[in-house]
């Protein structure tokens, strides 16, 4: 997979300085002693002044967070960024097809490419969308690809989030961070703006507004409310978007149209961007004791009166069980060898793969399927025996719950901490939104495991953020 040693985005082994990162090293190697230290108190001022805060579930330390940033940008070349938005555009269009198949007819099925047990029997397959045609075709119009690095030229795909993908506020936040610390360094290197994304989501969600609204689409941005970890992105996309935050209690559904209450009376909606779980959507439809969503609001989607982005049933396409057939998707659909990797995965319910994993689990990473955040996981490298012996049980107790992976030896980036410059893991989630065109976000969210060592980059295990600046010819 990857040379022990870890592929340094900044240095080449003989000590010299990559090319993307030249602009940066001189601008380092000019900062007073304590100049970095000052820059990562003005933003963590910065990040509490907004209230850029995450909850962080179970934790002893409180439940609001301000989630650590770090001052050194991350870059990527302009030629490095072509290659990676072509793969990422393949990956989408494939996964927005796939869907649509196994919604429709599911020929994939029908072919033997795709298990039909590890769909039709998934939690995440939605057979109430069976038939349905959402507008335009799309899907999943909000996507979040994670992609790692271990080389020069090998990029790795390691989940895609079709869900109701986080972040994407802190990408923005931490590009107007750095504009406010650093305006000299961006005056030295030729940066991709990516300050238009809540634009871009606009025009996206207008795209796909229900082909009867004439004007301006009504837009609601649907929140399971203030108690959710991204209940700061919610109201801020929704704020420089100009559309309404709305809870499930906001709106009603009346002659299979859904309103918005308020203090003028009804206004109808048209598009909402829903941040809130396929169960709770509909207490009609879905989970009965749901006081987060709308009744009667898959009905009126049903209909054709209202757009949901993401589509109910999408996050059968981001089970970490179907990621292991995604360049197979890509094939069956596109008729093209997936342009980024995916990382070998193995597979738990084959008896000799088992095996195989259950006697080298202290070198492997297991995820459970539905996992995310970095709960429900286990990184052998640094986990304990009694860990192993854990995981060992789970896995012979529920194979088809887990996927395992080697370690991937991620790639560093020049990182500060406490006073020094260090290098530390780093993965990366570009944003992609997908209507009437598919808008690829330049860069996207880089996060950083903070401490030495360490893989794991959620924010909910530790890991903080960095600006990601993407290089413009």
């Amino acid at each position: 997979m990857a040379d022990k040693t870890p592929f340094d985005e900044m240095y080449n082994p003989d000590g010299s300085v990559r090319e993307p990162y030249r602009a940066l090293a001189g601008w380092l190697a000019e900062q007073p002693d304590k100049a970095l230290a000052l820059m990562q108190t003005d933003a963590e001022a910065i990040f509490r002044r907004l209230g850029i805060t995450f909850a962080v579930y179970g934790s002893d330390e409180g439940t609001e967070k301000v989630i650590p940033f770090d001052v050194i940008p991350r870059i990527i070349a302009a030629n490095e960024w072509r290659r990676l938005s072509k793969g990422i555009e393949q990956r989408v269009k494939a996964l927005n097809a796939f869907l649509y198949d196994i919604y429709h007819r599911q020929e994939i099925l029908k072919a033997g490419r795709v298990p039909e047990k590890l769909i039709l029997n998934n939690a995440a397959f939605c057979p109430q969308m069976m038939g349905l045609n959402p507008a335009k075709g799309v899907y999943a119009h909000i996507i979040g690809v994670d992609i790692v690095r271990v080389g020069p030229d090998d990029f790795y795909v390691l989940e895609d989030n079709l869900r109701t993908p986080s972040g994407v506020s802190y990408m923005l936040e931490d590009r107007e961070a750095m504009m406010l610390l650093a305006p000299d360094l961006f005056h030295r290197s030729k940066v991709a703006p990516v300050e238009n994304y809540p634009e871009n989501l606009r025009r996206t969600l207008e795209s796909v507004a229900p082909d009867t609204v004439r004007g301006s689409p009504n837009i609601a941005v649907l929140t399971p409310g203030i108690h959710n970890s991204a209940y700061f992105e919610h109201s801020f996309l929704a704020d420089q978007m100009g559309a309404q935050l709305c809870e499930g209690p906001d709106l009603f559904v009346d002659g299979g149209k859904v309103y918005m209450r308020t203090t003028t009376g009804p206004e109808q909606v048209d598009v909402i961007y829903r941040r809130i779980e396929d169960d709770y959507l509909d207490p009609l439809t879905f989970r009965p004791d749901s006081m987060l969503g709308v009744p009667g609001l898959f009905d009126a989607y049903r209909a054709g009166n209202v757009t949901l982005v993401n589509a109910p049933g999408t996050g059968i396409a981001d089970d970490k069980a179907v990621y292991t057939y995604v360049p197979d998707i890509i094939e069956f659909y596109l008729g093209e060898k997936a342009l980024l990797q995916n990382v070998p995965t193995y597979n738990c319910t084959d008896e000799d793969q088992r095996a195989w994993v259950l006697e080298n689990i202290a070198d492997l990473v297991v995820k459970e399927v539905h996992g995310s955040g970095g709960y429900g996981m286990m990184v052998g490298p640094t986990a304990t025996k009694a860990q192993h012996a854990e995981f060992r049980k789970k896995i012979e107790a529920r194979p088809d719950n887990y996927i395992v992976q080697p370690t991937l030896d991620l790639s560093t980036c020049p990182t500060h901490i406490s006073g020094d410059v260090a290098p530390r893991h780093v993965d990366l989630r570009p944003y992609v939104l997908i209507g009437d065109e598919v808008r690829i976000t330049p860069g996207g969210l880089t996060r950083v495991a903070l401490k030495k060592g360490s893989l794991v980059v959620n924010s909910s295990q530790g890991g903080g953020t960095k600006d990601t600046w993407v290089l413009e010819d």
